[in-house]
């Protein structure tokens, strides 16, 4: 067994009471100290109170105490190999200011003091330097030394950050109306953590416009290889919006080879954003039907390369950009 004892606190220009109400939002639709989407967020099974159940992420725990405005102390589920406590309590630091701290105080199993050695450590140490900026700007509107994610950080929010799956095009898509016998139709949703951008062009920019650099070098590729054979070479244009409605944007093109459409389909739930990106293709000469047989084979590894990207970056802390959360958004990056 291994004893941790492990304390963050920020000491903040404004009353205690003015942190006290945030604190007392914790776990809670609109957060505004728990930097999500980037991490899990925080769930409670009801509002801040002695016996709320909940956590973050697979770890559990319940309110153990709660003083309002002042202080709330979670006691682990002894089953993530971690018996003790988390707290955060709110101090006065004379009339005008006061401390906001964390403090972890708790027996870990042989499992967890590894886990703890090799990544939840570092983790858990950036998650509360990243909220105590989200208190900062919150009361102040600024941050004085944001968060830098460590690597370990880094890493983990990468591999937790984004599940992405094969899909039917949604029922009632644009892209239905648009191509409605396509010859190739596939695809893809990603989910993101609740607080993730939802305005569907923001997405479709950042699939089409950012794309990675691999995925650059094959559409570079491409419009090499396909000019000797009468087929348009590709460009921005392509990926240009078409219409849209407030939860999804239509992209795409008609070429003489064939016409070219891709939907973005935005969809917010409790505890998760969805993105849904479909593709439809309908060949118009001999020239572009042989073109969507050789697309087929690197097509889904394409389409999911530039959806995850975009996914994983609207997660991604930005290294010294905070990215907090005004009412019910908050998020960012100190190592």
């Amino acid at each position: 067994m291994t004893v941790l004892d492990n304390t963050h606190e920020r000491l903040l220009p404004v009353p205690a009471a003015a942190v006290g109400s945030l604190l007392d939002r914790i776990g809670r639709p609109g957060d505004p100290l728990w930097p999500a989407p980037t991490w899990p967020p925080i769930r409670l099974d009801r509002p801040v109170a002695v016996g709320a159940t909940g956590g973050h992420g697979p770890v559990g725990y319940h309110v153990s105490a709660y003083r309002p405005g002042r202080l709330v102390e979670f006691t682990f589920d002894p089953r993530i190999g971690l018996t003790g406590t988390h707290t955060f309590e709110v101090v006065d630091h004379g009339e005008h200011a006061c401390v906001l701290r964390h403090r972890l105080v708790g027996t870990a199993t042989a499992r967890m003091r590894l886990s703890w050695a090799a990544l939840i450590g570092s983790c858990h140490d950036t998650v509360l330097e990243h909220l105590l900026d989200n208190a900062e700007h919150a009361v102040t509107g600024t941050v004085t030394a944001p968060v830098r994610y460590p690597w370990r950080a880094r890493l983990a929010v990468r591999l937790m950050s984004v599940r992405l799956d094969a899909t039917a095009v949604p029922s009632g898509s644009l892209i239905a109306q648009a191509i409605p016998r396509p010859d190739l139709a596939d695809a893809y949703a990603a989910r993101v953590g609740p607080g993730a951008d939802t305005d569907p062009q923001t997405w479709a920019d950042a699939i089409f416009r950012n794309p990675p650099a691999a995925v650059t070098a094959l559409l570079r590729l491409r419009n090499l290889l396909v000019a000797p054979f009468g087929i348009e070479r590709g460009d921005r244009t392509a990926f240009d919006t078409i219409t849209g409605t407030d939860h999804e944007v239509l992209l795409g093109t008609d070429a003489e080879h064939l016409d070219f459409r891709a939907s973005v389909l935005v969809e917010a739930g409790d505890d998760a954003v969805t993105v849904t990106l479909s593709t439809h293709a309908a060949a118009r000469t001999r020239g572009g039907r042989i073109y969507l047989a050789l697309v087929r084979l690197v097509h889904p590894i394409v389409v999911r390369a530039m959806l995850r990207r975009a996914a994983v970056e609207t997660v991604r802390p930005r290294q010294g950009t905070p990215r907090v959360r005004s009412g019910a958004r908050g998020d960012r990056p100190r190592s």
